[in-house]
């Protein structure tokens, strides 16, 4: 199935060719125009305070049911036939995220939601230079605003009373301190727990995701005939099959890695090709990444055997696709070494210090003010309140957190900068 972001002719022929006729491709231009509709009123919403659930379900009108109120594989089952096309549609729901398609908490839900609204459009967007560049931007902004920016410095403790905190980190093999009113904290909650001494009851998230990372010398060939440059510039879906999740999660969830292992393929560097190193470039070297999904963190608790043959499944099912293995493509580094990365949750955790491996920092929430969260305070009112007063969330555990979005830094400051003014 090939599916143009804008699109056209190409688009509409593949789906006749794939299911026989044009019904699932009216359906599915319905269906996405339904959620750009969602999209265009959420969007906005992420960078405001918290809308009450009784108006943004108002607005919603009759998409509210099927998207909030009951699991994500019911409606995508009775809008769509095709087994791929479902698929295609429910793995929006699935990165990062290790649950059923009918799973009853809506976790599926929320996960697709995130994914569908970004920009009012759900538009995917590499930037120019890669994330170093966002860095440095970040840097450079700081800076000119006057901060004093301090790297590698290993946050120990924040002592707290509500009124005044006092952080202490080390660096250089020594200890210091800074006071402040406010904290905002970009590490998962569950490091936040830690830092400030207190003892949470929710459950230690837990990552679901198989990340690769390739350097090829060139792109392979598709056994479809599709021109490399184009079957790769978007999302490859690969054992995505809606039938083949759903078995890939019910493998997963009793202890077994799936076969096939289902996940998806990006190649960023048509898209941008700053990502590398300009003779490389030159060269017709590119970035391949996989994410693999329902690959969830227990499978590979102290067992490297399993991590090798998550590596395999994963590209054993890209090859099933492919005229010539993706192995024979690969690029090698200076020891001859094939330049592939892998990282399960368990690297994830360890790098970064995200508990479980979970790339949102834990399970994502309704961006909206839910019946049971009290909007007394800035903090509550924008969605990263902690409990603790003077100690903000402004990062992916954020209500409307989600990974490299940046909604979570701005609502943190808009709260900040709310409370400071009082």
């Amino acid at each position: 199935l090939l599916v143009e972001r804008d699109e056209g002719t190409a688009t509409a022929d593949s789906f006749r060719e794939l299911t026989g006729g044009d019904e699932e491709y009216a359906a599915w231009r319905a269906f996405y125009a339904e959620m750009q509709e969602a999209a265009q009123f959420l969007a906005p919403t992420l960078t405001e305070p918290l809308r009450p659930e009784r108006d943004v379900a108002k607005q919603l009108g009759s998409t509210w049911p099927w998207l909030v109120e009951q699991p994500l594989g019911i409606e995508l089952e009775r809008r769509f036939v095709d087994d791929t096309v479902r698929g295609v549609v429910a793995t929006d729901g699935l990165i990062g995220t290790f649950a059923s398609l009918y799973d009853p908490s809506g976790l599926q839900n929320r996960c697709f939601l995130y994914h569908l609204i970004g920009n009012g459009t759900g538009e995917w967007r590499v930037p120019v230079g890669g994330m170093g560049a966002v860095t440095d931007a970040l840097f450079q902004a700081a800076m000119a605003a006057g901060a004093d920016v301090r790297t590698g410095a290993d946050v120990t403790a924040v002592e707290v009373d509500g009124a005044g905190a006092q952080t202490t980190y080390s660096t250089g093999g020594a200890e210091h301190s800074v006071d402040s009113r406010l904290v905002l904290s970009g590490v998962a909650p569950a490091v936040l727990d830690v830092l400030v001494g207190r003892t949470s009851e929710a459950p230690r998230p837990v990552g679901s995701q198989l990340k690769l990372n390739l350097l090829v010398r060139r792109l392979p060939r598709w056994r479809s005939g599709v021109d490399p440059r184009h079957g790769f510039a978007g999302t490859v879906h690969v054992a995505e099959d809606f039938s083949q999740l759903e078995a890939a999660y019910d493998a997963a969830a009793s202890g077994q890695l799936p076969d096939p292992l289902p996940g998806e393929l990006y190649c960023h560097t048509l898209t941008d090709p700053s990502i590398l190193g300009a003779d490389l470039a030159a060269q017709g070297y590119q970035t391949l990444t996989y994410f693999g999904v329902h690959t969830a963190a227990g499978l590979f608790a102290e067992n490297g055997a399993t991590r090798e043959k998550a590596v395999d499944r994963a590209l054993d099912a890209l090859d099933a696709h492919l005229e010539e293995p993706i192995r024979d493509c690969l690029a090698s580094d200076a020891a001859g070494r094939p330049c592939l990365e892998v990282k399960m949750p368990q690297d994830i955790e360890s790098a970064l210090n995200m508990p479980g491996g979970h790339i949102f920092h834990g399970d994502l929430q309704w961006p909206w003010l839910t019946p049971d969260c009290s909007a007394e305070t800035p903090a509550e009112r924008w969605g990263v309140a902690t409990g603790i007063a003077n100690v903000l969330v402004c990062g992916s555990g954020a209500r409307r957190g989600g990974a490299v979005s940046g909604i979570g830094g701005h609502n943190a400051a808009m709260a900040a900068l709310e409370t400071l003014r009082a």
